[in-house]
């Protein structure tokens, strides 16, 4: 492994926030993993990242950032399932693309999210109905404590709405080397979501394919959605609030036209997007940060912004919201 010092990140998460590591190297062996904890001496923080998609700095990092550069994939099946096992430096959106290609169902409506295979379980992603939870069969990590290689199956995750295990309980424990992921071979697609049937329905899509889903899903996240190439974003900033029962029906009597989703046990998602632009607030700008014009989850850099000056607009959002509403909006960015 070679580390470079007081090294530029700027091009290593989507916001493009020009922050520096002390050291940074790319890990594209699963031994390097074991070699650097090994002969690792001293007690400065790890940051292990992929596409840097789901981070905002606001400061330089006093330590180690490895990013994973793991590649592969590989198939295998039996009567009734494929697996699909993928090194967790795989692009995300690549590797929907070749499910897709290959006729493997599951993951079609995940197109276009930005990052990579091993982020994907740590925070559960979710976009048109689907979760990766519904997919992932098994992930393989690396114990940083204990040295050794250790297997999850689905149940072990323990999957919820934009968490894991992996970002959680074992978040500075367990590194993803690869996910292996099940498709079946009877699989039915998921077009129950309303931009999806729309879609369908205006295409005159009567039994579609796979890859009509994909074609769907990547032009309505195209229409909605910036591409952080171009104006610095990390999608989604907030989590939709999951309420109970008498909390939404209080936001319901005031506002009769709340966009909301099923939850489990009853629960109802409500929309932030839509709450954050009942607020006002959709297409605000302040300097070079502001709230997307066309979706009002999305934060974006619009030049030269600094990382406090996207997270102080975020607390701006929260605070509007939870005047507005009285609910408080989780980051699904991590802050660092």
């Amino acid at each position: 492994m070679i580390f470079q010092r007081d090294f530029s990140l700027k091009k290593f998460n989507t916001f493009g926030i020009d922050v520096k590591a002390q050291f940074f190297s790319e890990i594209a062996d699963v031994a390097d993993l074991r070699h650097f904890y090994e002969i690792r001496s001293d007690n400065s923080p790890v940051l292990i990242i992929g596409g840097g998609s789901n981070l905002l700095f606001t400061k330089d990092y006093d330590g180690y950032v490895l990013q994973m550069k793991l590649k592969g994939i590989d198939v295998r099946e039996d009567k009734e399932n494929f697996y699909v096992s993928a090194a967790a430096g795989e692009n995300w959106d690549d590797f929907v693309a070749f499910c897709v290609d290959h006729h493997f169902g599951g993951v079609e409506n995940l197109s276009l999210i930005p990052g990579t295979v091993g982020a994907a379980p740590i925070q559960n992603i979710g976009a048109y109905g689907v979760e990766v939870k519904d997919t992932v069969f098994q992930v393989h990590t690396f114990n940083t404590q204990t040295l050794r290689n250790e297997v999850f199956d689905n149940n072990d995750c323990a999957f919820g709405y934009r968490n894991s295990i992996f970002k959680s309980k074992y978040k500075s424990e367990l590194i993803i080397q690869s996910v292996t992921f099940r498709f079946s071979k009877k699989y039915n697609l998921n077009i129950n979501y309303t931009g999806i049937a729309n879609e369908l329905k205006n295409r005159n899509l009567l039994n579609p394919s796979i890859a009509d889903i994909r074609n769907i899903v990547c032009d309505v996240r195209n229409s909605k959605l910036p591409c952080p190439e171009i104006l610095g974003n990390a999608g989604s900033f907030f989590k939709n609030p999951v309420v109970d029962k008498e909390t939404f029906q209080r936001i319901e009597n005031e506002y009769p036209d709340v966009i909301s989703f099923e939850a489990e046990d009853g629960y109802r998602k409500i929309a932030a997007g839509w709450m954050i632009q009942k607020c006002g607030l959709k297409g605000f700008r302040v300097g070079d940060v502001g709230v997307h014009e066309k979706q009002a989850l999305v934060l974006v850099n619009y030049g030269k912004a600094s990382g406090n000056e996207i997270l102080s607009l975020a607390e701006k959002v929260r605070s509007e919201v939870f005047n507005t509403f009285g609910l408080v909006l989780e980051f699904e960015v991590n802050i660092l």
